[in-house]
């Protein structure tokens, strides 16, 4: 072997081909990810043996790192359809736990509606997005102290007005319009 990889030699003489071969089994999204694994194997293996056919070698590994690919994703999938398949009391929801579900969303929805810009901004990072305080103070431009206040105050008039509406949804108006709304999303 000589001081100069020959496999990197190849790799940039031949990578446009490889790319072309592993394009042909993947994804475009996938094809430079294989193709930089399938030189660093290469070239891995060069250093601990000498490779007399390195364009063939290469494209070989090409080739079945992007088969392999291609059997986990299948196999990931295969899983997911099996998933179809299980008792339905684990898989899921009945409709009516799907039609509550959304108008819980839709009640919270309105809940942080009523809340000032800056409070509902500031809420929705910390218990949408799960992020810390200090993050947001940081992305919103607060003190950590603000961003707390905003978050409790949040809170406490969210809960507020979803204390109400369960109040006021034993009236069958109320239930009513919830019902309207919902099937009007």
């Amino acid at each position: 072997m000589t001081s100069k990889s020959t496999v990197a030699e190849t790799f940039l003489k031949y990578r446009s081909k490889l790319m072309r071969a592993v394009g042909s089994i993947v994804g475009a999204d996938d094809i430079e990810d294989i193709v930089q694994e399938a030189f660093i194997k290469s070239y891995e293996a060069e250093l601990k043996q000498e490779i007399q056919y390195e364009r063939t070698y290469m494209l070989k590994t090409a080739r079945n790192l992007a088969l392999n690919h291609v059997a986990k994703a299948e196999n990931k999938n295969k899983q997911l359809d099996d998933m179809d398949i299980l008792p339905y009391e684990l898989v899921g929801h009945s409709l009516e736990k799907n039609v509550e579900s959304k108008e819980r969303f839709i009640h919270f929805c309105r809940a942080t509606d009523t809340l000032s810009a800056d409070v509902k901004r500031v809420f929705l990072l910390k218990k949408v997005y799960g992020m810390r305080q200090k993050e947001i103070a940081e992305l919103v431009g607060l003190s950590e102290s603000t961003v707390e206040k905003h978050v409790a105050k949040g809170l406490m008039m969210c809960s507020r007005y979803l204390a109400e509406l369960s109040n006021d949804s034993a009236s069958p108006r109320a239930t009513a319009t919830a019902t309207q709304d919902i099937s009007s999303s």
